[in-house]
């Protein structure tokens, strides 16, 4: 159904056979009864029986389609007899590789299958193309498979998560605690089956924790970190990368630390439930502490891990870890270890339960090395 601007209507007064029509611009009337209605796509299995709806998608040898009746189903290709569609797809074969604004060679159009082979009709006179199913890596609705094909903005297309946490107590000890985070990452382009060309990851956290008692020092607990990085890729696995990390840890008499760096990543696991990264680089360290004798500035290394896994019923784990070794102080070298669960409540609503250990092998006197936190909150998932 559709919508006109312009609303005709019967002016109550006949003049002679027929009636006055009197047309009011900027009004709208309900138009297009008699229109045709887009036809559904029609997918028949191999024993006979056949589905009504739309194509959603076909990713390797599985096909994803929605059923009018029997709602989202998918199904192995070889189980299909025959698939038609009214709305157009690309098919994307397995040897394809595409960048950016990269479309060219890729059939387009409403599709037919049958015998294990796709016939894609691109319409406007140009003749039909015939990929094998075997051959066909992906089947994306053409609107989609052209959003994907376009950069977007910095502001679009991030993910990730906002946390936050508090406790509260008032007795012969007044005790004050907040945790939050932020996580986000943006990778171009979003789609799997488009060569990745970069991706950004910004994360922050802060700690701040008070205690107060009459006559007592009041104890104080601060601790924030924030860092940056940016990949290039070189391959679909390997990354060159530029990063920065800010980190200010009261309960190790640190107030301020710059990081600042740059090196080369490798993605060595990399499927829908599960990544594995790893990378090495080169960095300048500013050490500023509480007491002053201890500051220093250093050239040293960051290896890293970062590990991420979906588990079953929604939940995510992540855990990463970082050694700092230093080179023109072998003494000054640090770490830092994190791991969490994020667990689906409701929606985008999570709960996060979070543990993160820092090391430092030079604190000031009277400082320990180690800092450790464990943290409890809501997570909202952006998307």
């Amino acid at each position: 159904m559709s919508f006109q601007k312009n609303l005709s209507f019967r002016w109550a007064l006949p003049l002679g056979a027929a009636w006055m029509t009197f047309v009011v611009p900027g009004a709208y009337a309900q138009t297009g009864k008699n229109e045709a209605k887009a036809e559904p796509d029609v997918l028949v299995f191999t024993d006979g029986e056949k589905l009504l709806g739309h194509l959603i998608r076909s990713t390797g040898d599985k096909v994803t389609f929605k059923s009018d009746m029997a709602g989202e189903v998918t199904v192995e290709w070889k189980k299909v007899q025959e698939l038609h569609t009214s709305q157009r797809f690309a098919v994307i074969g397995k040897n394809v590789k595409l960048q950016h604004r990269e479309e060219d060679g890729i059939p387009m159009g409403t599709i037919a299958m049958k015998d294990q082979k796709i016939e894609v009709s691109p319409g406007g006179g140009r003749p039909p193309q015939t990929v094998p199913v075997g051959d066909a890596a992906n089947v994306i609705d053409e609107p989609a498979f052209q959003k994907a094909l376009h950069r977007p903005g910095f502001f679009d297309d991030w993910k990730g998560a906002f946390t936050g946490g508090a406790s509260l107590v008032e007795a012969t000890q007044d005790s004050t605690t907040l945790t939050g985070s932020v996580a986000l990452v943006r990778a171009v382009p979003t789609e799997g089956w488009i060569e990745p060309s970069n991706r950004t990851l910004v994360d922050f956290s802060v700690s701040y924790g008070k205690v107060t008692q009459p006559i007592t020092p009041t104890l104080k607990t601060s601790i924030l970190h924030a860092d940056a990085e940016r990949d290039e890729y070189f391959t679909s696995r390997v990354y060159g990368f530029g990063q920065l990390a800010y980190d200010h840890n009261f309960s190790q008499g640190l107030d301020l630390q710059q990081a600042y760096g740059g090196g080369v990543g490798w993605t060595v696991i990399k499927t829908a439930s599960e990544t594995l990264d790893v990378k090495a680089s080169l960095d300048y360290v500013s050490q500023r502490f509480q007491e002053s004798a201890s500051n220093q500035n250093l050239i040293g290394s960051t290896i890293a891990e970062r590990y991420n896994r979906m588990l079953p019923h929604g939940i995510l784990f992540t855990e990463q870890l970082a050694a700092n070794p230093a080179w023109n102080n072998s003494r000054a070298y640090s770490a830092v270890g994190t791991a969490g669960l994020t667990l689906p409540v409701y929606k985008r609503l999570s709960l996060a339960v979070n543990s993160a250990d820092t090391f430092l092998n030079d604190p000031p006197p009277g400082f320990k090395k180690n800092s450790f936190q464990f943290t409890t909150g809501v997570t909202y998932t952006l998307r």
